[in-house]
């Protein structure tokens, strides 16, 4: 569970204090009761962003494992299984960074999105934990789409991955905007309001931010 939940991420030391965890040889440590007070989960974290997590008896420090195995079935398990799994999610949330987007591009993108909405990319799928969405916080709506995928999925020569980002765009201005070179109609988006652009240099970082202005003016209610 650890591998799959911190995957791309890295630890914030100062998230990580307020959050709770304690700080000791440059080890973070938190501890909680868990499964109606009956269990004691503890997670330790590393400054390079190892994370290790157990749960242990508190009155006979000895630990329980049955909700690592898939197979173990009962109220119970699933109690404590579905707790360590929940505050794990918190702690990736709430105290760690992304460190999925390496693209000198891609991070100039985030952190503008950053700086001039003070919004960080949502990482919804567990299945795709490479993709995130940016939404407003008034509407609740999202106005960016930060995907990795083939160039082939946007129907050009090429098996290469690339970062790309889906935006807003009036309905009557796509057509004009769509060129299959630099702008391809929204990947997995409606074809009628958003369109995809690839974080490779091909559309310099001053109009991707300036689009980036557009489609969060038109992710209102």
């Amino acid at each position: 569970m650890e591998r799959e939940i911190f995957r791309y991420r890295l630890p914030d030391s100062e998230k990580l204090r307020a959050f709770g965890f304690r700080e000791r040889d440059g080890v973070f440590t938190y501890k909680t009761l868990i499964a109606d007070r009956q269990l004691m989960m503890i997670v330790s974290i590393t400054k390079n962003g190892s994370v290790q997590a157990k749960v242990v008896d508190p009155e006979t420090d000895s630990e329980y494992v049955l909700h690592r195995n898939p197979q173990a079935e009962g109220a119970f398990v699933g109690l404590v299984r579905s707790n360590f799994r929940d505050i794990l999610k918190t702690i990736a949330a709430g105290c760690f960074v992304s460190d999925l987007f390496k693209g000198e591009l891609t991070r100039t993108v985030t952190d503008y999105i950053k700086q001039a909405y003070g919004d960080e990319p949502e990482f919804l799928w567990e299945k795709f934990p490479e993709n995130a969405v940016f939404r407003r916080k008034d509407t609740g709506k999202w106005y960016g789409a930060l995907l990795r995928l083939s160039r082939r999925k946007l129907g050009l020569d090429s098996d290469e991955t690339v970062d790309i980002l889906d935006l807003r765009v009036k309905s009557g201005e796509i057509d004009a905007l769509l060129d299959g070179r630099r702008y391809f109609p929204g990947y997995h988006m409606s074809k009628k309001h958003w369109f995809t652009v690839c974080l490779d240099g091909s559309v310099p970082a001053e109009e991707i931010c300036r689009r980036i202005d557009m489609s969060y003016e038109l992710a209102v209610k």
